[in-house]
């Protein structure tokens, strides 16, 4: 008896340790988990906030540089706001749908983009072999600054490269999405910036939206001579002085 019952309990221990056993792997294997689930949340939190982050400031400021260069040049704008109206027409706002049929605002947002890039000298690179480059030896290792924005204004590539004109673009295949080396505003290649098309479709429809809702002019006393373009200092460039401009509603009347 003494036998059958140490067998018993020895069968019960042994499957008390398997149990535990299984219990162990499963709390490592749900720790593990734990650690992957958290990793993804951070992961994704980060991606989204770089995104948002990045694309609300470089946006503001694309916002700002297209107004002043719009009031600066005020045929361009009267062109913008009559096919904003147009094809809008009586609607309360603008909405994303409608913005595949304003091409002209399309150009305007371009040609800001080739004189003001968001960010004018992109995102550091970095050399990955040795390459000659104009009779220069670039090294493996060295850290290279591309100026998106004398690019986009080389007379090489652009006639009167300093003039806001967006029709430059009209009946051009030249694009910002990192094909055309000489309009790079958001880089080229596996590190183009990943929120191209967030932020630019946040500057159409903000743009959009201003020109349909309000009739713009400078304050009294100022002329188009008297906005000064200077940029400040920082990654994404904002201009060094606020753009002050009088908003009337518009009715469809006025």
């Amino acid at each position: 008896m003494n036998r059958l019952i140490s067998s018993y309990l020895g069968r019960r221990r042994w499957g008390t340790a398997m149990v535990q056993v299984r219990e162990r792997k499963r709390g490592r294997e749900r720790k593990e988990e734990r650690k992957k689930e958290v990793l993804v949340r951070v992961t994704l939190a980060g991606a989204s906030d770089d995104i948002l982050l990045a694309g609300t400031d470089t946006g503001s400021a694309t916002l700002t540089w297209a107004m002043t260069e719009l009031v600066k040049n005020p045929k361009v704008l009267k062109e913008a706001q009559d096919e904003v109206r147009r094809i809008i027409g009586r609607k309360n706002e603008v909405e994303e749908k409608d913005i595949l049929q304003l091409l002209y605002l399309k150009l305007v947002v371009k040609e800001t983009f080739r004189l003001h890039p968001p960010v004018p000298l992109l995102l550091p690179r970095e050399t990955i072999r040795h390459c000659k480059t104009d009779g220069y030896d670039i090294l493996p290792k060295t850290l290279i600054f591309i100026n998106a924005q004398a690019i986009g204004r080389d007379p090489d590539y652009w006639q009167n490269p300093n003039e806001f004109m967006p029709e430059r673009f009209m009946d051009s295949g030249i694009d910002y999405k990192g094909q055309h080396f000489e309009f790079i505003p958001f880089g080229a290649g596996r590190r183009i910036c990943p929120g191209m098309l967030f932020g630019t479709t946040s500057v159409e429809l903000a743009l959009a939206n201003l020109l349909y809702l309000f009739n713009w002019e400078l304050p009294s006393g100022t002329n188009m001579e008297d906005i000064d373009i200077s940029e400040a200092p920082g990654i994404a460039v904002h201009k060094k002085y606020s753009l002050l401009l009088v908003a009337a509603n518009y009715d469809g009347s006025n």
